[in-house]
């Protein structure tokens, strides 16, 4: 049974869609059989991985988690990039009010997940940057949380919130929920708030910081508008190569950490 990973931050603009492409990109590279799940109402890992958000006539993670629709009827198979996607569009805003009185209205994504489970080695989850019911059931559907933190003002404080938020849904949701790590991301070298924050980082969290640091990168920012996960857009980038990193430091921790 593979390891699902929700990619979360309440905070906008860390790179949560950018890493939920490429890692799942990369870890499919790395012979992973993989599943994304775009539970944004942006849907933007979803035009990210190539697929039309506005041309989803077979349904979309709005149908799977108000229970319209089997997963296994929804998800597109993405040979190109390596991975399967379930893919998102608008309606997911409509679940957000409709799951507010629905029955099991937090278990509704677990257990549409755990039809699928076996067959993927690991589920990533693209969440919203917020925490709405959509994330409240990315938590409790995930084993782990993985955290993208963009290294400015304000970064630690936001993360003490999070860590709050998942420590709740640990004690009434979820027991096993834990955090898979903090991603740096966007970071440049050159920017001393952003060395200064990133030792705050490793003072404070070092267990659970992620040794790969993703790059501020033009590749890595071009990559969407393509349709593609940098991986196949510029595979030699410096985006590509930390992601690549990045999949076989998750694959090596996550293999020695029992479900």
């Amino acid at each position: 049974m593979g390891k699902t990973i929700a990619v979360t931050n309440q905070k906008g603009g860390v790179g949560k869609t950018t890493t939920s492409i490429n890692l799942a990109a990369s870890l499919a590279a790395n012979q992973h059989r993989v599943l994304l799940v775009d539970l944004d109402p942006q849907g933007n890992a979803t035009m990210g991985s190539g697929v039309d958000k506005n041309q989803l006539d077979q349904g979309s993670s709005y149908d799977v988690i108000m229970g319209n629709l089997h997963l296994s009827e929804v998800a597109v198979n993405l040979p190109a990039a390596g991975y399967v996607l379930l893919p998102a569009n608008g309606n997911l805003t409509a679940a957000e009010v409709e799951l507010l009185d629905a029955k099991m209205r937090e278990q509704r994504l677990r257990l549409a997940l755990a039809q699928v489970r076996d067959k993927y080695d690991f589920i990533l989850i693209d969440c919203p940057p917020s925490l709405n019911m959509l994330t409240v059931n990315a938590l409790v559907a995930a084993h782990a949380a993985l955290i993208p933190i963009q290294c400015e003002y304000y970064a630690l404080e936001g993360l003490s919130a999070l860590i709050g938020t998942i420590d709740k849904i640990r004690s009434r949701l979820n027991p096993k929920l834990r955090i898979a790590g903090l991603l740096r991301t966007m970071f440049d070298p050159r920017n001393n708030l952003a060395n200064e924050v990133s030792g705050q980082l490793l003072t404070h969290f070092r267990e659970q910081l992620y040794t790969t640091i993703i790059p501020r990168n033009v590749r890595l920012a071009e990559a969407p508008s393509h349709g593609q996960p940098v991986l196949f857009y510029d595979r030699a980038s410096r985006g590509a190569l930390a992601y690549l990193a990045l999949a076989s430091e998750m694959a090596r921790r996550e293999a020695n950490i029992p479900e």
